[in-house]
């Protein structure tokens, strides 16, 4: 057997990646292994990916798709992992950190890398889409998934650093692709979650949970900074919150909430949310003021 020591073992999962697949693969073709677990797919992935390593896996496409991810850990050979999907890319010096820091002996079991989110042909340099830590390069052994949600971390079982160097992500082309994956996979997920967690949904939540998350989105993390793609972003992920309810509500049975002034609650549920707006409008407005102040004085 091969000495696998300070070696590195690239994890893919894929699904009907042909679009994809290639451009990751090339991007890693450095690596000591590349392992790809195909999930089933029913397009080209697998032709492409052969092109690149012998060592392919099918599995069943779960929804849960950590599952498989998992699998192909288990299969690497590799003291060190790295996790990417068929989306993401590893440029010229993000990859130079990596060899460094795994030939270096030290205590750190896992890094954390931050992610460049390339959306609707933008980096997306705000909102919850930078810096976007993710711990990706692990010591094999030393992380894995809990498989409970799609949306969950590694769980390392050690000390984790921080690599300077961010990982490339092509997330979404389009709004249907993003609306399928929303719909699909992500929000049921999550309604589910809610579920096993026997958290309590009121009528007045249809309103809160998009609310929430487009003024945490827009105005708290800044994605008006990002201009229209951050504001159509924040306005998909409150349609992601209220989707979250929406089906909570279908699973709990379509529940009744009929009161004879129910106009009146749903308008005094809106007045509440004015406050909040005005809030953090009236702190961008300052906060831009006293930019201009302080950039007066320099001159």
């Amino acid at each position: 057997m091969i000495n696998m020591t300070n070696k590195i073992s690239v994890v893919i999962s894929a699904f009907n990646e042909e679009k994809n697949i290639k451009a990751c693969l090339e991007s890693i073709k450095w690596a000591d292994e590349i392992i790809v677990v195909d999930n089933s797919s029913s397009d080209k992935t697998v032709v492409l990916a052969k092109k690149y390593t012998a060592k392919i896996y099918r599995r069943p496409n779960y929804q849960m798709l950590n599952i498989n991810k998992n699998y192909g850990f288990e299969k690497a050979e590799g003291e060190w992992l790295l996790n990417l999907d068929a989306d993401e890319r590893v440029n010229d010096k993000l990859k130079e950190e990596i060899r460094e820091v795994t030939k270096q002996p030290q205590k750190v079991v896992a890094f954390q890398m931050p992610r460049k989110n390339i959306i609707f042909g933008q980096w997306i340099k705000h909102g919850i889409w930078w810096p976007d830590y993710q711990i990706r390069l692990f010591k094999k052994g030393k992380a894995k998934f809990a498989c409970k949600h799609v949306h969950e971390k590694l769980e390392v079982a050690g000390e984790v650093g921080q690599l300077k160097n961010p990982l490339i992500h092509h997330n979404y082309y389009s709004i249907s692709q993003f609306v399928r994956k929303m719909n699909e996979i992500y929000t049921e997920n999550e309604a589910e979650n809610y579920l096993k967690a026997k958290k309590k949904i009121y009528w007045y939540d249809a309103i809160r949970m998009p609310v929430n998350d487009f003024i945490a989105n827009f105005f708290a993390r800044e994605s008006y900074k990002d201009g229209l793609h951050g504001l159509v972003l924040s306005l998909l992920q409150a349609f992601y919150a209220f989707l979250v309810f929406a089906k909570l509500w279908e699973r709990q049975k379509f529940w009744q909430y009929n009161q004879s002034d129910f106009n009146k609650e749903v308008y005094q549920e809106i007045k509440k949310t004015i406050p909040n707006f005005s809030y953090w409008i009236r702190k961008n407005t300052l906060k831009n003021f006293l930019k201009k102040i302080l950039r007066t004085a320099n001159l």
